[in-house]
């Protein structure tokens, strides 16, 4: 029996840090699922095209900050601040049972073709426009390798790949990888296209360097 372990489960505090921090009360798991709902909420709100890097959560008492990481800002912010304020509000109507100050605030990512979490949502909307593999592999890694600070990146695609009637796993690199030490400043990412035939799977790896 085989268990997989996330490639950032062991780069926490050093490389990169929680999504979830603050003070949580004794119902911790309680909580911690309402994070997860609100993540959940936000990345099928706005969908693909927004860009949504990640969402962190801060708390503080009944204070709650969340904070919105996306290459779009004005996609998620929408006319006027609209978007943000049914947001919050559909948030406060379906998660919180009890009265919480929530605060919305969205962040511009500098760097998105940097973010492995943008290019999977990248390559996999591509792919639910029937653009063949091969040719969105290829843009994706031009532009991913000839970004300030990456030096390597590997995407792999699995499934119907092309509408074949066999799945199978394809996949693409540039640069170096090196997926043996913890150093590794590696960013991953795991997405799904809802293509016409099926699910096809994206996985994306982007190598920075090394941190001491």
């Amino acid at each position: 029996m085989t268990f997989k372990t996330h490639p950032k489960v062991y780069r926490f505090k050093k490389i990169t840090d929680w999504l979830s921090r603050g003070t949580y009360s004794k119902n911790l798991t309680k909580e911690l699922e309402e994070d997860f709902k609100i993540r959940e909420m936000i990345f099928s709100y706005f969908g693909k095209k927004a860009m949504i890097e990640k969402v962190e959560i801060e708390r503080v008492g009944d204070k709650i900050n969340v904070l919105i990481y996306t290459a779009k800002p004005g996609l998620v912010i929408g006319q006027k601040g609209e978007l943000v304020e049914k947001l919050k509000q559909k948030i406060k109507n379906q998660i919180f049972k009890e009265k919480k100050e929530l605060r919305i605030e969205i962040r511009d990512v500098q760097f998105p073709w940097a973010s492995a979490e943008i290019v999977a949502q990248w390559v996999a909307l591509q792919l639910e426009k029937r653009i063949p593999y091969r040719k969105v592999l290829k843009q994706a890694l031009e532009k991913v390798v000839a970004t300030k600070g990456v030096k390597g990146v590997k995407i792999q695609v699995s499934g119907r790949l092309d509408g074949v009637e066999i799945a199978r796993s394809e996949w693409m690199k540039k640069g170096s990888l090196p997926r043996t030490t913890i150093r590794s400043d590696i960013d991953f990412a795991v997405k799904e296209a809802k293509t016409k035939v099926g699910i096809v799977g994206v996985k994306v790896w982007i190598y920075k360097g090394e941190r001491e």
